[in-house]
């Protein structure tokens, strides 16, 4: 049985990009403040997001749609919660975290 490198390189990549939202989507949530994060630097993050998933799809490659699809709702979720005014993503957060 051989390693498959190709596939453990993609899934690696792929949990990494994952994972790396998830941290500053909560960050946003509890602190209930987008301070200091770049409105069109998550408009461009969630471009490349979109055009990885469409070229995924195109290819009919789930391991480039699945990763791709949920970094790019984290991606809409945080460039949402930066376009929003500062007392609606307060409210925003409270309801996905009232406990904060």
């Amino acid at each position: 049985m051989s390693i498959d490198w190709i596939t453990i390189a993609g899934t690696i990549g792929a949990c990494a990009s994952v994972a790396s939202f998830t941290p500053q989507a909560w960050k946003i949530i509890r602190s209930r403040s987008t301070e200091g994060l770049s409105l069109r630097m998550f408009a461009l993050t969630s471009l490349a997001f979109a055009a990885w998933t469409s070229f995924g799809l195109l290819k009919s490659e789930w391991t480039l749609i699945i990763p791709n699809a949920i970094c790019l709702c984290f991606a809409l979720f945080i460039l949402a919660m930066i376009a929003l005014p500062d007392r609606k993503t307060k409210e925003v957060a409270e309801k996905l975290d009232p406990a904060a």
